[in-house]
């Protein structure tokens, strides 16, 4: 999910709720959210958009809602109009370091969704569904590195991405 949304520039987060006792059926989320996004390439164009939408259980009884990202400004009202379920909220990404990019923004992004994924599994009712789905058609290429070493591999990398890691772990760091 963190390669398709750099690559993607999915940079603009999002989270749709449901009014009154909301939804308490996964099927019915995933059923809801592929009308959603229908309508929403509909309101916008027509054309294929490229998008990553993650369920997430709520803290009371109120049942599921779902947080997205989209690689592009999309008005809230056209947001709300296609929601027409409930609630819409937006998040503006603003703890960016100055002057980051669209990528830098997107791997912020997967970084929250990210952290809707893992909770999923500590909610039985999602286990044996997707933990997050995305749009079809935009997925980023693969690259496979070769080296003779850890380090040749991670030099190929940094030469890929044109920069060095931020961080780095290796099992070989930890004990047993």
């Amino acid at each position: 999910m963190r390669r398709y949304c750099a690559h993607n520039g999915l940079s603009r987060l999002w989270t749709l709720t449901y009014a009154g006792r909301g939804c308490h059926d996964p099927a019915q989320l995933r059923t809801d959210l592929g009308g959603f996004f229908r309508g929403l390439r509909s309101s916008i164009g027509g054309g294929a958009l490229p998008y990553v939408w993650v369920p997430e259980w709520h803290k009371t009884d109120h049942g599921l809602h779902a947080h997205f990202a989209l690689g592009q400004y999309v008005h809230r009202s056209v947001i709300r109009s296609t929601w027409s379920r409930g609630f819409v909220k937006g998040k503006l990404l603003s703890d960016l370091p100055v002057g980051s990019g669209t990528r830098e923004a997107a791997r912020v992004a997967a970084g929250y969704l990210s952290k809707y994924v893992s909770k999923t599994f500590d909610a039985p009712q999602l286990f044996g569904r997707h933990r997050y789905d995305l749009a079809q058609g935009f997925q980023p290429p693969v690259r496979r590195l070769t080296a003779d070493s850890p380090e040749d591999l991670l030099a190929k990398a940094c030469e890929v991405m044109g920069q060095l890691p931020t961080r780095s772990w290796s099992s070989a760091e930890v004990e047993n």
